[in-house]
């Protein structure tokens, strides 16, 4: 039985917070999860009623046997998301990449998106900073803004629109803040 209180699990929290914050229902869409681990993001996902989930991960053999064995799961294994391709757009394409700035895996995920699809990426500013910032791998509070600063105007020159923003509702597991951004292509609003 699986036990979803599992500190591998941690990325179910991340991920439903910000669906339920924004307010998306991803019944029926087709969505891509990039960085997919052992599921935590895949799961949310297929509890939520996706139609179908690419669970896109570098990693061999670490999504969880119970998404492994979900017929809406296609299983992308030693996959580099940054270079992946689908055979079909996406409504929606989450992140959570690690050692990965957003600058790397955005065009990824954008390039997935069909025509109103939308992102929902986790921000780890720690990842975002220069590494002189961080304190025992850390990034202060204090300076998480700046490094929001920066994923911002990337994602305005990729033309891109954050179209919500919330805390994760736990931290990295070195205690680093985290944010999830819901992202929409301009396009969209016109």
């Amino acid at each position: 039985m699986d036990d979803r209180n599992d500190h591998r699990w941690r990325g179910s929290e991340k991920l439903a917070a910000a669906l339920a914050h924004a307010g998306i229902n991803v019944t029926g869409m087709v969505c891509a999860d990039l960085g997919s681990n052992v599921g935590g993001f895949v799961d949310v996902l297929l509890r939520g009623g996706a139609a179908k989930v690419y669970a896109v991960e570098k990693g061999y053999n670490v999504l969880d046997y119970s998404l492994r064995r979900d017929a809406r799961v296609v299983v992308m294994e030693r996959r580099n998301a940054m270079y992946v391709t689908l055979p079909e757009p996406c409504d929606l394409v989450t992140i959570d990449v690690g050692w990965t700035r957003q600058r790397n895996i955005l065009p990824a995920a954008a390039r997935l998106l069909g025509p109103n699809g939308r992102i929902i990426t986790l921000v780890k500013p720690h990842y975002e900073a220069e590494p002189s910032q961080l304190q025992g791998g850390v990034l202060p509070d204090a300076l998480v803004e700046s490094a929001l600063e920066r994923v911002s105007r990337f994602i305005a020159e990729m033309e891109l629109v954050v179209v919500d923003r919330c805390d994760s509702p736990i931290r990295g597991q070195a205690g680093n803040r985290e944010v999830l951004l819901v992202l929409s292509s301009k396009a969209t609003f016109l």
